[in-house]
């Protein structure tokens, strides 16, 4: 596994067209925004788990990744 260390508003780059930038950091919550061609697929790790395990999201009232990355 690769560490980094970066302050808000500074990125790293995956591959030639993925870019993570830190948004924002509160407590102990680090808000990410990722830039990345529509036909790569973005999922939080625990989302995948849950489809896997045939279980809807836990959270209910949050949007799915792909409705959050469609009103971007």
């Amino acid at each position: 596994m690769l560490v980094l260390t970066r302050k808000k508003e500074q990125s790293i780059i995956i591959g030639d067209d993925v870019e993570i930038m830190v948004l924002g950091v509160s407590g102990d919550k680090v808000r990410l925004g990722i830039t990345a061609p529509r036909e790569i697929d973005v999922f939080r790790k625990e989302v995948i788990a849950e489809r896997m395990n045939g279980n809807a999201p836990s959270d209910g009232n949050a949007p799915s990744d792909a409705e959050a990355r469609a009103d971007a």
